[in-house]
């Protein structure tokens, strides 16, 4: 005689699955989250114990020198992996959409804010009345800062014509304006500081927006032989621009900081706080790359190297954020 007891209901019975991929997309949603929050908070805790004193709106500016830094990224990353894409002959003409227009977007408004502030002294405005328009172009920050406005507003017109790779000039223009604001005449050898900083945001805009860029063209070119070919040639270029972002960054930090005075400006003095953290964050994104080299070149199926790949670009991420805060960060004295 068969029983007709219903089957015993187990522990996971009634729960609804979760999708694929949920928890990798929190984990990634919490790092941008905090890649955010790092330019607003940090100056507290970079300035505790320092005896420097937090210039005004210091954390809204490091937001908006990140803004700047990721707007420059996203386009020039499009326009470098597009290149290697095209020199591929087997490659897929499937493109991903442009996240350019909106990039450059979000640089003019930024910008602006920017110019907003340089036009009341380096102060935040209370009112609009208080921004003196006329007079930025009388100062070499105020000029500066109508560059970057002007050269993301012509950038968002490129990137939506026929002919979008014309950004690159006015981009170029937004990082040499970028490099001459790091770098003011009244420091010792300010060309030599502009040019190291030039190189230095130009190598970094390429290796986050390219990573972000190809990452985004292999999820269309699924199972395509070209695929693993552009992360190869992805990873080549950024070994490259890994080596002029170490070299530019040593000697920039260097001419900041002389070699007898580092150990101690790394721990008390907010820029060094902040520029040992950046140095640690970026030690990490290296190992990130070298592991995804590894898995492209050896692993059964190249493409496994999308894994590390995708925590370099989040890494990266906050990389930016913390690049944002240093730009706001008092420089150390010369000692």
């Amino acid at each position: 005689m068969t029983s007709t007891r219903p089957p015993a209901r187990t522990a996971d019975a009634g729960r609804h699955p979760r999708p694929p991929g949920t928890g990798r997309t929190v984990a990634v949603l919490a790092l941008v989250a905090v890649g955010a929050l790092i330019p607003v908070l940090g100056p507290v805790p970079a300035l505790h114990g320092t005896g420097e004193a937090e210039a005004p709106g210091t954390g809204g500016i490091a937001l908006l020198r990140t803004v700047l830094f990721a707007a420059l990224s996203v386009p020039l990353g499009e326009l470098l992996v597009g290149r290697l894409a095209r020199s591929l002959p087997a490659a897929p003409p499937a493109r991903p959409r442009s996240w350019s227009p909106y990039a450059a977007t979000a640089g003019f408004v930024a910008a602006l804010v920017v110019a907003s502030v340089v036009a009341t002294g380096n102060l935040v405005p209370d009112s609009a009345a208080d921004i003196d328009v006329g007079g930025l172009y009388a100062s070499r920050d105020g000029k500066l800062a109508l560059l970057e406005v002007n050269g993301f507003l012509a950038a968002g017109l490129c990137a939506t014509s026929r002919r979008s790779g014309l950004q690159v000039w006015p981009l170029a223009a937004v990082t040499v304006a970028e490099a001459l604001r790091a770098h003011p005449t009244t420091e010792y050898s300010p060309l030599l500081g502009s040019g190291l900083t030039l190189v230095h945001l130009t190598c970094a805009a390429l290796w986050v927006g390219g990573l972000l860029y190809a990452l985004r063209t292999l999820r269309g070119w699924r199972g395509a032989e070209a695929g693993p070919a552009l992360l190869g040639l992805y990873a080549r270029v950024a070994a490259v621009l890994l080596a002029a972002l170490t070299a530019t960054g040593v000697c920039s930090s260097l001419r900041r900081m002389p070699p007898g005075t580092i150990a101690e400006q790394l721990t008390d003095t907010a820029y060094g706080r902040v520029l040992l953290a950046k140095v640690l964050l970026v030690a990490a994104v290296a190992v990130l790359a070298l592991w995804a080299r590894v898995r492209l070149s050896r692993a059964a199926d190249p493409l496994t190297a999308c894994s590390p790949a995708r925590a370099e670009v989040v890494a990266l991420g906050v990389v930016v954020a913390v690049s944002g805060l240093l730009t706001a960060l008092p420089v150390p004295i010369r000692w």
